[in-house]
């Protein structure tokens, strides 16, 4: 059997007024992330580890931050486009893994949630997703709560 591998890696910066999605739902929290879409960094990171996967580029090249037509757009229609993408290339998801690096909000009780919703955009059960999330223990950009990053890794087969 042919697999392949994709790795994503996506960061946005916080901005007071704007609400929080991460992970297709929303996360009550002071601030959102700033971005030309909902700015949604961990469904960003698994939609170019898919796109990658796939050999079919990057998040920027389907949905540039230039065309109005994204303006605000909902990170999980965006990722439901890539996968759609990546089924017409022959290829399914076998698992996804992905890490949300954060200093704040506290994401453990979100992410049962998130998963759900993952699951459900990328047509998989969800023991196929796992998210995690974690710190830099108060280093660098993320550590002096600037913004969040997220990265994620998906093994895609026939």
């Amino acid at each position: 059997m042919t697999i392949r591998v994709g790795q994503g890696f996506d960061v946005h910066r916080w901005i007071e007024g704007r609400p929080l999605m991460l992970g297709g739902i929303h996360i009550p929290h002071s601030h959102g992330l700033l971005g030309h879409s909902d700015a949604d960094v961990l469904l960003h990171a698994i939609s170019d580890a898919l796109l990658g996967a796939a050999a079919l580029g990057d998040i920027g090249h389907h949905f540039p931050d230039t065309d109005p037509a994204y303006a605000g757009a909902d990170s999980a229609v965006l990722l439901a486009r890539v996968y759609d993408a990546v089924r017409q290339r022959g290829w399914q998801l076998i698992n996804l893994d992905a890490t949300v690096i954060c200093e704040k909000p506290r994401l453990a009780p979100h992410i049962p949630t998130m998963v759900r919703r993952i699951a459900t955009v990328l047509e998989t059960a969800p023991e196929n997703v796992n998210i995690k999330a974690t710190t830099t223990e108060k280093l660098g950009f993320t550590g002096r709560n600037e913004g969040m990053a997220a990265q994620a890794v998906v093994l895609i087969g026939p």
